[in-house]
């Protein structure tokens, strides 16, 4: 019953529209899933830093949880900015070789911290709540960026908290969010695979193994395109899923097609909802759409030597598109 949508902007000349785009989306949807809503959104940083959005817990002494972790923190890179709201921390710091490294250093502060998320284009806001909330709180329709994936959650096995809420980073490696509607029922057996080979687990989410998945799978040589195209043999059920990096937006449908995803697009952009009603609240009444067919996967990207859009495609019924 959750809620995901994706923008994404092919020229790069329609920034300032994200924001009130995804706004418009999350609100089309927050009927499909009162319980959280978050957003993962890519804004090119050419300064050479990068962004960490930290969870401190939730409930206790946040301010000094905040201090020991800065304080960390500048023991190993330069902190360029800090901002401190409640139970997030965000931080601006300096490019990093050793992500992981950053990560544990925060996260052994306290059980209960959590690094959300750690780009240099990518930061993720959530909380429980409605995306009113969330805008209230973050300002979301005045976000300015190239692409974004979001969701509104409907609880149905896992906990309701910050944690458990989407989208999710892939832990460790930058960049990389996702965002799930569905199940995914072989979960448990995925998670002890990858738990006897040292990954940790932050949530009871199925959602979260995606992005351990597509982590995984990216740094074995594996082009965005082709993780998400293994993920259809990997996962089992019913799933629709959404997945970016810092210069790639797709999707992913379970082969029998039983969670719903919506696409229209256009030479400017393309976005993605569960529903048609939230890309005509978002793009207007006369909007084209079309539903993929089941078990397709479809990415678009930013190609790095032209400057030019690429998008690729895989399984019938889609057609397969080039730089434009």
């Amino acid at each position: 019953m959750c809620g995901i949508m994706g923008y994404f902007d092919k020229t790069s000349a329609r920034q300032a529209e994200l924001g009130p785009t995804m706004m418009r989306l999350l609100m089309a949807l927050g009927r499909r899933g009162p319980d959280s809503a978050g957003i993962a959104f890519y804004a090119e940083r050419r300064d050479g830093t990068t962004a960490l959005r930290i969870k401190l817990g939730d409930d206790g002494s946040y301010a000094t949880r905040a201090a020991e972790i800065i304080e960390r923190v500048s023991a190993m890179v330069t902190i360029h900015d800090r901002d401190h709201q409640t139970e997030y921390l965000r931080l601006v710091v300096g490019d990093v070789d050793e992500p992981r490294a950053l990560q544990a250093a925060i996260e052994s502060v306290d059980p209960r911290v959590e690094v959300i998320s750690h780009g240099r284009s990518l930061e993720i806001v959530k909380q429980t709540g409605s995306p009113q909330n969330l805008d209230a709180r973050f300002h979301l329709s005045q976000l300015s960026g190239t692409h974004a994936i979001a969701h509104t959650r409907l609880s149905t096995e896992s906990r309701i908290d910050l944690s458990h809420s989407q989208p999710f980073w892939a832990h460790g490696s930058l960049d990389i969010a996702s965002v799930h509607n569905g199940h995914i029922t072989n979960y448990h057996k995925l998670r002890r695979q990858y738990e006897e080979r040292g990954v940790r687990f932050y949530t009871e989410n199925d959602s979260e193994i995606i992005g351990v998945y597509l982590a995984e799978s990216l740094a074995a040589g594996a082009t965005f395109r082709e993780a998400l195209e293994g993920s259809r043999k990997k996962f089992d059920g019913s799933f629709s899923y959404l997945a970016a990096t810092a210069g790639q937006i797709g999707f992913a449908k379970d082969r029998f097609g039983f969670k719903p995803l919506i696409v229209t697009e256009t030479d400017d952009f393309v976005a993605l909802a569960t529903e048609e009603h939230a890309l005509r609240q978002a793009f207007g009444e006369e909007v084209t759409t079309y539903e993929p067919p089941p078990g397709v996967v479809r990415t678009w990207e930013v190609a790095q030597r032209t400057g030019n859009l690429e998008t690729t495609g895989s399984a019938p019924g889609v057609p397969m598109t080039h730089a434009v």
